[in-house]
């Protein structure tokens, strides 16, 4: 078995206004920094072996408290980066809702493909493969692993059995931490967008 904290990035100006995607130099605002120090006192006290990171900024300035925390180093991973949103990067919530292919494609966002961009099921499968990948290099271990509220969505649903045109029904609020233990044969979700103290 290995258990896996997946940690949603803390918030930034664009949270709820703008989808950032993978544009770069999106950074925590100041309520983010504050919230990825308090996640570091959080997590502080676990068994944490390793942490992973998407490379965006927003992720890393999430990671780092808890790596330093922990006394780990921060792993970059491209398995856990923001979906590819394509032709909608940057654009705001407001511009994005008159667009009906934005809306079909959080209706059936199974088989939507984002223009420019990815399939929700590519996207689901990348990160599910990487935390698969982590499981053999880290078994018996409880891994850190910081990246974005979709790519978890994702993770949770397929391992939960939740067909991605409902994974809506979840939610993953910045620098939550829900909790997944994947054994050999099944899977465990312990906890889903947790916001306080943790005791594992």
């Amino acid at each position: 078995m290995t258990r896996f904290l997946l940690i949603r990035h803390a918030t930034t100006d664009s949270v709820g206004k703008r989808l950032s995607g993978r544009k770069e130099g999106v950074h925590l605002n100041e309520a983010g920094l504050e919230q990825a120090q308090q996640l570091a006192q959080r997590l502080n006290h676990l068994p944490v072996s390793a942490i992973y990171s998407s490379p965006l900024e927003r992720a890393l300035e999430t990671a780092e408290p808890v790596a330093q925390a922990l006394n780990l180093q921060t792993c970059i991973n491209r398995d856990f980066l923001e979906i590819d949103f394509g032709n909608w990067t940057n654009l705001t919530f407001e511009e994005l809702q008159g667009q009906q292919e934005f809306q079909r494609f959080n209706a059936f966002r199974s088989c939507t493909r984002i223009p420019g961009g990815e399939l929700m099921t590519e996207a689901q499968l990348r990160i599910v493969q990487g935390l698969e990948k982590l499981c053999r290099r880290h078994s018996g271990e409880t891994l850190a692993v910081v990246s974005h509220a979709d790519l978890i969505k994702s993770a949770l649903a397929y391992y939960a059995g939740i067909h991605l045109d409902l994974f809506h029904r979840l939610e993953i609020s910045p620098a939550s931490v829900s909790v997944l233990e994947i054994y050999s044969d099944t899977a465990r979700i312990l906890l889903v967008n947790h916001t306080g103290e943790l005791r594992l």
